[in-house]
C-alpha cells in the first residue's frame, strides 16, 4: 500500500505577478524548484496565506535568482502581487521509503531568496 506525503515545500513567498492572458500554470524561480525538489510540470498545490485560496496546478521554471512568482492564466485569478503563498507538492510512498523520507522544506525572504530559518526566525512568519 502507499500513502500520500508532502515532497517539497516552498514556505512563505511573495507572489510576484498574475498574468491572466498567459498560458494556465505558477512560473517558479528555478532556484527554488531545485531547493524544493520540484520539477518543471510537476503537479504543485497552491495555499494563498493572504485570502485563504486554494488551487491545483503545474509548476514552470523561470529565471533562476530572479525571486519571480508568478499565477498564470485561470490561477491568475487567485492571487495579486504581494500575496504570500505556500507551494506543496506531494507524492506517493510505500511503508519502508516513509521510515527515510523528509520532505525538501524552503524558507525564503522577502525576496523570494532561500534562507536558513534557524539563522532568521523572525524572517520567516513575517
Amino acid at each position: 500500500m502507499q500513502r500520500t506525503f508532502l515532497l517539497g515545500k516552498i514556505h512563505n513567498c511573495r507572489l510576484s505577478d498574475s498574468n491572466l492572458y498567459y498560458m494556465g500554470s505558477i512560473g517558479i524561480d528555478q532556484t527554488l524548484l531545485e531547493a524544493a525538489n520540484i520539477y518543471p510540470h510537476e503537479q504543485v498545490q497552491v495555499l494563498n496565506i493572504t485570502t485563504g485560496a486554494r488551487l491545483m496546478t503545474y509548476a514552470i521554471g523561470l529565471e533562476a535568482n530572479s525571486g519571480r512568482i508568478e499565477l498564470n492564466g485561470a490561477a491568475a485569478r487567485f492571487g495579486e502581487a504581494g500575496d504570500r503563498l505556500i507551494i506543496l507538492t506531494y507524492g506517493l510512498l510505500t511503508p519502508e521509503e516513509v521510515k527515510h523520507h523528509e520532505p525538501q522544506i524552503v524558507f525564503v525572504d522577502e525576496d523570494n531568496r532561500p534562507i536558513d530559518p534557524i539563522l532568521t526566525q523572525s524572517s520567516v512568519w513575517v
